[in-house]
């Protein structure tokens, strides 16, 4: 199996924690070039030398605020010209836990722009590069509820279902040009995002925290909450020349706790 990404450029979005940072880990030990991308440059400064090299790597970091994403293309400027990406990891922190009904026409304005808006401005900035090497992996990292919507967190399932619908018509449209588009879907990962999700359900549900920590788990087959580095591991497979003809899928990883095929 081919997953040896030397000579490839990764960008990896809200590479600083969780997912992210895991997934820019992972690449790193593949071979890939990574740049990571965050709006702490504290945080970047930190994570940039973790990142494996076997002295040839060039590693690189961009300080972007992806909440704003028409500053996104002079963030890359000539990061983009120069640096050329064949790997482009969509990631980003989910929105304000809450119902669909209680969320304020900003709230799913916001998450639109920091989700959805910052992806297709990267992708647009990224994919003519692609289509001249033949060669490019679009991920995002998105969640399970675009199969099952998860309750409590309205605004997020109404995003994620429009992250996953683009990344399809992207798939059709940029397929032919020997690039992939695909979405992981994490359940329940141990990252601070996960952190707020059952600090809010606690706080509504009157339970403590450990409650629902060990609730969630009970829902899960595998019966434990997942680690970031075993999401970033399929991320780091469809960034792979072997993930070549897996394209437009979106992939649960999640201990079996989907309830759909």
């Amino acid at each position: 199996m081919n997953l040896d990404l030397k000579g490839k450029n990764a960008l990896v979005c809200g590479s600083t924690g969780g997912i992210g940072l895991a997934s820019a880990l992972e690449l790193a030990l593949l071979g890939a070039n990574v740049t990571l991308l965050a709006r702490n440059e504290e945080k970047l400064k930190q994570t940039l030398p973790s990142l494996a090299n076997e002295g040839t790597q060039m590693h690189k970091m961009l300080v972007g605020d992806l909440s704003v994403p028409e500053s996104l293309s002079s963030v890359l400027g000539d990061t983009v010209r120069n640096g050329h990406y064949h790997i482009l990891i969509n990631n980003t922190g989910g929105p304000t836990p809450g119902t669909a009904l209680d969320a304020s026409i900003h709230d799913f304005e916001s998450a639109f722009k920091s989700h959805l808006g910052s992806a297709q401005t990267l992708t647009q900035l990224v994919a003519p590069f692609m289509k001249a090497a033949q060669y490019g992996r679009i991920i995002n990292v998105i969640s399970t509820s675009v199969k099952i919507p998860i309750a409590g967190l309205g605004v997020s399932n109404t995003i994620r279902g429009a992250m996953a619908s683009w990344a399809k018509t992207l798939s059709l449209e940029l397929g032919p040009f020997g690039i992939t588009v695909n979405n992981v879907l994490p359940g329940s990962t141990m990252t601070p995002r996960l952190m707020q999700v059952i600090k809010s359900r606690a706080e509504k549900q009157q339970k403590t925290i450990e409650t629902v920590k060990y609730e969630m788990m009970m829902e899960v087959p595998a019966k434990r909450i997942s680690e970031p580095h075993e999401v970033a591991a399929m991320i780091a497979f469809l960034a792979s020349p072997a993930a070549g003809y897996v394209n437009g899928t979106s992939i649960p990883v999640d201990g079996g706790r989907t309830g759909s095929i």
